[in-house]
Formats: C-alpha cells, structure tokens, sequence
C-alpha cells in the first residue's frame, strides 16, 4: 500500500480487504477525479494520482483497465508509474491505445516492453507517431510479419543500417513488405538496389507503377546498374519459380527446415537454394556460387549458420553433387565430424563476410 491510499478515507480498508467490487468502483472514481481538471493539476498532484491507482490496478477487470488506458493514452501529463503497468499488462486490448500513441512512455520503456511482449503489444507500437532507431532495431528483428509491415510503413520510423538490411533480406520474400520498403522516402540508392535485387520481376514492375515519377527514374537506373553489375556473370538457372514456391511457403509459415530437407532430397537445386537464402539472408546469386563451388565448407557453414541437422546437411551435399555422384563414407564421416566441432559463432562471422563481400 502507498501512503496515497490513506489520503482518501476507507480507501485503505477497500484495498487491505481486497473487495474487488469496491476496488473496481474506487479506481473508476478516482480516474474520473483525474481527468475532470488534469491540466491544472500540478506534478505533485499527479504523483497523488499514480499512488491511488497503482495500488488498485491489481483487483481491476479487464473493461476498467482498459476504459483507464485508452483514457490516459491521449495524457501528456499523465501519472508514469500506473502508464507504465497499464502497457506492460498481458492483454493486448489493455496495452494497445498507451503503446500506440502514449506521450508518457519513453524509449527506454518502450524498448523493455517490446523486447518481452507479444506480437499483438509489437503491432500497437508500430503504429506510434515516431519510432527511434532502437525502437525499429527491435521491432524489425522481433516481429512477425504483419509488425514487421506496419513498422515500414510507418513514415515517422526511422531505420539504422542494420534494421533496413533486415527489412530488405525479410522483403525478398514478402512481396507486400517490398513495396512497402521500396515507397519510402528515406530509402538510399544503395538500400534501393539490394532491395530490387532481390526481388522478383512483377514486383518490380508493380513497385515502378505505385511509386512517384522521381523515384521512378531512381528505379529505372538501379535496374541498368544490376543488368551491368550481372549481365556477365548471372547464372544460367532461373531463380524465379522457386522464388515464387518460397514465397508461398513463407507466407503460410511452413518454411522450415523440413521443406529445405525435401527440396534437397528431391534433388531440386533452384528451391533449395532460394530456401537457403531466405533462411540466411543472403542473395540468391551469393548462395548459388557458394553451393556450386568446389568445396563442401559453405554447406556446413550455412547449416551451422541456422543450426539444420547434419541429415539436413548431408542431404545438400548430395545435391550439389548429383544425383549420380555418391561421396565416399569416410568423407562423410569426416565432414560430419568437422560440422560437429563447427563453432555457431565461427559460422555466424563467416556469413557476415559473404553478405559484406558479396
């Protein structure tokens, strides 16, 4: 109990009791006290408030929480410690009008609310007014994909490096989250070019119609850089089906490490790999020249990367191979024990290479 509950007389009895009845009609009276004058209250007075209502927050239903936090959402002088409990709690319906537009919570808050909360809690902050760099750090790096596509469509988010690279690794294979991206207006060319390289072509033809005629032009000449940048060293298969079996995947949420082991099983190279690069986040054009190198190294790299099963691994060695290429047993086995002494880490460093590299 805080010494603000004895201010009011009876109070302290209602909540030493625990008479919920009393407790909900206290808190919804004393929130009326609140909002009836709050701009002139004084931060005093506000503290007076915080006091009351922390204490009765606990033997509040659902309905009072939420009518109290949709109520205090909109409070720039609103009383910190209730908000912050207010946004924490489990029910999204409660949390969601404060993380959505709340002047009272700060960054530091939000970050610790977002790095613990559900999905429904990440979706309500994407939708807030401005979004800081660390904010959209963790947004991007924990949410779904429907967080994921209000966050970049939030023109009051801001984005570091590292969270545009992740945007832009999520969007080769999210269609929507493509344009999505691609109509931003702090999308540097650079950004601009990775994102259109990894897209598939009726994406890019449709992200060209929805977007402005100057950023059309941008368009038009990242898409001659790439023909340049590939047109010498492109690969003779055709990515672009299996993009489109991935993206499916992805969008119904079964692309895992079964589907890879399928695909490779199946020996059906052009799926595995644009698995493999949706799981990693490297390009398609990296991977293809990792894969069907010379070396084996890059396949227990990748699955140590993701942390795929050695079947899973053994199962892409046999495809970069063939069909008609059986490895020796003692090889395997020696590969196998290298892809169990294989460091996370190790692996982990080795793909930030190849993304920087290539």
């Amino acid at each position: 109990m805080t010494p603000a509950t004895a201010l009011i007389p009876g109070l302290d009895g209602i909540v030493k009791h625990g008479d919920t009845e009393r407790c909900v009609e206290a808190t919804r009276r004393i929130a009326d006290l609140l909002f009836e004058d709050v701009s002139r209250l004084r931060p005093e007075h506000i503290n007076l408030f915080d006091g009351l209502l922390i204490d009765l927050l606990p033997f509040a239903d659902v309905s009072t929480r939420v009518d109290l936090a949709e109520r205090l959402s909109y409070l720039v002088k609103a009383p910190r410690v209730v908000v912050g409990q207010l946004a924490r709690d489990d029910e999204v319906a409660v949390a969601s009008p404060l993380l959505r537009r709340s002047p009272a919570l700060d960054d530091r808050v939000l970050i610790d609310i977002a790095q613990s909360k559900s999905q429904g809690h990440l979706l309500a902050m994407a939708e807030r007014p401005a979004l800081s760099i660390e904010m959209t750090d963790v947004l991007v790096r924990r949410g779904d994909r429907d967080v994921v596509r209000r966050t970049a469509a939030n023109d009051g988010a801001a984005f570091s490096e590292r969270g545009y690279s992740e945007l832009i690794n999520r969007a080769g294979f999210d269609g929507v989250l493509t344009l999505t991206v691609g109509k931003r207006d702090d999308l540097s060319d650079d950004h601009l070019k990775q994102l259109l390289a990894g897209s598939l072509d009726v994406i890019r033809r449709r992200l060209f119609d929805v977007v402005r005629p100057a950023k059309q032009a941008r368009i038009r000449q990242v898409l001659a850089d790439l023909a340049d940048t590939t047109g010498g060293t492109a690969s003779k298969r055709n990515f672009v089906p299996a993009q489109r079996t991935i993206l499916a995947l992805y969008e119904d949420s079964a692309l895992d490490e079964a589907a890879l082991l399928g695909f490779a099983s199946e020996h059906k190279y052009e799926e595995a790999v644009a698995a493999l690069a949706a799981m990693t986040g490297l390009k398609i054009a990296t991977l293809d020249r990792l894969v069907s190198g010379d070396r084996h190294d890059p396949l227990l790299i990748l699955g140590r990367t993701i942390g795929l099963d050695w079947r899973t691994v053994q199962a892409l060695i046999q495809l970069r191979l063939g069909p008609k290429r059986v490895p020796a047993q003692r090889d395997l086995d020696a590969l196998r024990v290298n892809y169990a002494r294989l460091l996370s880490s190790t692996a982990e460093r080795v793909v930030v290479f190849w993304k920087t590299r290539h």
